[in-house]
């Protein structure tokens, strides 16, 4: 077999070779079995004994079973395609592996995407339908291994013992010593199962009737490595795969799937003041973060929009007349307690973990509760609830041992009606989330997902993040849930919408891969801006590269005390990566900020300042501005720059280094002199006016505050500093004081002259009068380096 870029010899049931035409190097590991098709037959795993081949058909025989599996073949410019047709077995087959195909390709593992590259060549398997999961089957509940930063103490960033380690996601491809496998596996579901699931001990399967084995398919290819985008959209093409564009052009390959946008929890009455701030920062998206007062059925706040689903849609129609488009956020399959599915009668398709029944009759007040069997509900969760009929019912504990009694029971929970019922009534444990939230069996995840399309194409959104898609493992499929899910809201979509969603989730998927149009993960709800899962969006980049993504860092939030050195740190990463970033911001402060305008003392222009920086960096990186020379230094986040636009040009831009130096000290409180301290720092510029920004922590005050670089070249303070307050100077003729949250207080007017810093190692000394023992000042001193002229591309 063979296509444009290999030849494929596949001998008694196993790759033997995956040659590159080109070079005639086999990539097919020596030494290391490569099975077409594995089987898996309770609970072993057995390769192929023997193969007929008919045609573009294969019988694969594994004799210890009595299973022959015939495959189908194709071959294309671009890939070969196996397909399982027809299945016979002495034995009830529990799943098929497709491979593993071991090969001797490690320099670049896309665990996620099944591609494995090295400097000249690429090899990848792709599932071609949503049953053929990608990886191997390492667990029952076919959750694919990953990291997750949500399953440490800390959410703040990496924990330490992870640092030096590849963020991970599946393993369609893996690493190993001699290279790495490329593996897809489908599931034999045609039965219930009782397995682990997720962080249940013991979750009931359902049976799903999606064809078994048969129809499992894959696509194998080799080529170029810098030909493999262009190969997997043309497989997407030619076997019908999602192929989500924006304006035209497939999304994987289009700068505009990292587009940055703003996150403004706008409204019907204020949608035109947030407009007003995304075209002020250049961008093109406007996303809201909270619009639902429930999720389920995905009704809207009546406070934010009266008119529902179509002043929701009348704000989209807004923001088209000013080039803006909208997205929301959606958690998926989590049902809130106020839904319609839950209350006043809850949907018989809520998720349950497993059932038993009634051991005696309950009338409709009494507070314990006999069952037959405990297994399901030994286990807490977040709202340890239990379905009898169409009555909710929250308990406090189980009994220790039989008869089995569920102890202190709230009757009639979450607005339901408490009732009777008789002995040997179902009594189902429902799933939950740590958002306090149910969740969904298979039926009603798509009935739910088909509403999220609903909703999009009602109103126009073209953009949602599938938070929470994780919440899918309450179908007990695992991945595939998540597949499903995606899936029927693609399918759902209306026609002219379908593909053009811009869309991402919690988390990805070898098949999902196909569906959304990147990742965006990072938080900025754990500690400052600048460090806030910082290793974590700089490891996600890395893991962006390996598997073929639009980079993305994250969101990052805009509070009253970012500093502009701030945004422009956040902005030259995303010049660095290529990577675009969402900017969360209030319209609420900024309207309190407006109201207070009057007062010259109150303004605050830092909100202004960035969403004008914001502009300028985007409108550059999304031009092309940022030559890739210089993009290693803008990926340091230790490395701080400046962009200027150039005057009277409107694709042009000047790019300063800046040299950063920070200092942490205090100075005491002395009544016969000043108390000193000595910072050394190192100007790797010519000589300059020397920049600074100077902040009072503590609770005491600062006077006389005097920063000298010699005897001669200084700049004194001189009103008194209270705790809270900042004062900047950037080399111009004023020294500018805020409080902590960037609301201008005064000015001094000064020669920056007064302050001149050599090039080199320079000795600069802070003196100062702390009113109350001792004052916590914190200090950056900024030099700028020569220009790099930057254009359009």
């Amino acid at each position: 077999m063979q296509t444009s870029f290999i030849d494929c010899v596949i001998e008694n049931g196993f790759l033997k070779s995956l040659q590159d035409k080109n070079s005639g190097q086999n990539y097919i590991a020596p030494n290391e079995l490569s099975p077409l098709l594995s089987i898996r037959v309770g609970g072993k795993t057995f390769l192929p004994n023997s193969m007929e081949v008919i045609g573009s058909e294969m019988m694969i025989h594994y004799n210890q079973t009595g299973t022959q599996i015939k495959v189908g073949s194709c071959e294309l410019d671009t890939h070969l395609t196996f397909e399982i047709i027809s299945v016979e077995s002495d034995c009830p087959l529990e799943l098929v592996i497709w491979g593993p195909y071991s090969t001797t390709i490690g320099q670049v593992i896309g665990d996620t995407i099944g591609v494995v590259r090295s400097s000249r060549f690429a090899i990848g398997i792709q599932s071609l339908n949503q049953k053929t999961l990608g990886g191997f089957p390492e667990t029952e509940d076919d959750i694919t291994p990953s990291y997750s930063i949500f399953d440490q103490d800390s959410y703040t960033d990496i924990s330490s013992d992870f640092q030096q380690e590849k963020i991970f996601r599946g393993n369609t491809a893996k690493g190993t010593d001699f290279g790495s496998v490329l593996q897809a596996y489908c599931r034999n579901r045609s039965r219930e199962r009782m397995i682990p699931n997720w962080n249940y001990e013991t979750y009931t399967v359902p049976a799903f009737e999606d064809g078994g084995i048969i129809g499992s398919k894959i696509a194998l290819f080799g080529c170029p490595t810098q030909k493999v985008l262009d190969i997997i959209g043309s497989i997407e093409i030619a076997e019908g795969l999602p192929h989500p564009t924006i304006n035209g052009q497939w999304a994987k390959e289009s700068y505009e799937a990292t587009a940055a946008y703003l996150i403004a929890d706008f409204s019907e009455g204020n949608i035109h003041q947030a407009l007003e701030l995304v075209k002020k920062a250049g961008l093109s998206y406007l996303y809201h973060s909270s619009p639902f007062k429930n999720w389920g059925h995905f009704e809207l706040k009546p406070e934010l929009f009266p008119n529902g689903w179509d002043g929701f849609k009348n704000c989209v129609k807004t923001a088209a007349k000013s080039d803006v488009q909208i997205g929301f956020h959606t958690l998926s399959n989590f049902v809130t307690t106020n839904d319609p599915y839950v209350t006043p009668v809850p949907d018989r398709r809520l998720a349950k973990v497993g059932s038993t029944y009634l051991k005696d009759h309950i009338d409709d007040i009494q507070t314990d509760i006999w069952i037959e069997n405990p297994i399901f509900f030994k286990q807490e969760t977040e709202l340890n609830a239990i379905l009898i009929e169409n009555e909710l019912i929250s308990y406090e504990k189980i009994s220790h041992q039989a008869p089995w009694k569920l102890i202190n029971c709230r009757r009639g929970a979450w607005g339901t009606d408490p009732s009777p019922h008789a002995k040997g009534c179902q009594v189902g444990k429902l799933a939950d989330h740590s958002y306090k939230v149910f969740l969904t069996d298979l039926n009603l995840s798509k009935e739910i997902s088909e509403r999220i399309a609903d909703f999009c194409s009602y109103t126009g959104a073209t953009q949602i993040s599938f938070d929470g898609l994780e919440g899918n493992f309450s179908t007990g499929l695992g991945q595939y849930g998540r597949t499903l899910f995606t899936m029927a809201w693609y399918e759902k979509l209306d026609p002219d919408l379908r593909g053009k969603v811009i869309n991402d989730a919690s988390n990805p998927g070898h098949f999902n891969w196909h569906v959304y149009t990147r990742m965006n993960w990072g938080e900025p709800w754990y500690a400052g801006f600048r460090e806030s899962q910082t290793q974590y969006r700089l490891k996600n980049q890395d893991y962006f590269s390996r598997n073929l993504m639009p980079h993305m860092l994250g969101w990052f939030a805009l509070r009253e005390e970012t500093s502009v050195e701030d945004a422009e740190w956040l902005l030259a990463r995303a010049a660095g990566f290529d990577a675009g970033f969402a900017l969360a911001m209030s319209l609420d402060s900024i309207a309190q900020q407006q109201a207070d305008g009057s007062s010259v003392d109150k303004i605050n222009n830092n909100v202004e300042n960035i969403i004008e920086i914001v502009s300028r960096w985007e409108t550059a990186r999304m031009s092309g501005a940022f030559p890739k020379k210089i993009k290693h230094d803008l990926q340091d986040i230790n490395k701080e720059f400046h962009l200027k636009s150039v005057p009277g040009v409107s694709d042009q831009w000047d790019l300063f280094p800046i040299y950063s130096h920070k200092e942490k000290f205090q100075l005491t409180s002395n009544t016969d002199r000043k108390s000193s301290v000595v910072c050394k720092i190192d100007n790797p510029y010519q000589e300059q006016y020397l920049s600074f920004t100077v902040e009072i922590r503590g609770d005491s005050c600062v006077s006389g505050l005097t920063i000298s670089t010699s005897d001669t070249s200084y700049i004194e303070i001189e009103r008194q500093l209270l705790p809270g307050d900042i004062a900047k100077f950037e080399g111009l003729t004023n020294i500018v004081f805020y409080s902590n949250q960037w609301q201008k207080s005064g000015q001094q007017d000064v020669d920056p002259s007064q302050i001149w810093v050599k090039s080199g190692y320079q000795d600069i000394e802070i003196t100062g009068q702390a009113e109350n023992t001792i004052s916590d000042i914190h200090i950056e001193f900024r030099t700028l380096g020569p220009s790099i002229r930057l254009r359009s591309s």
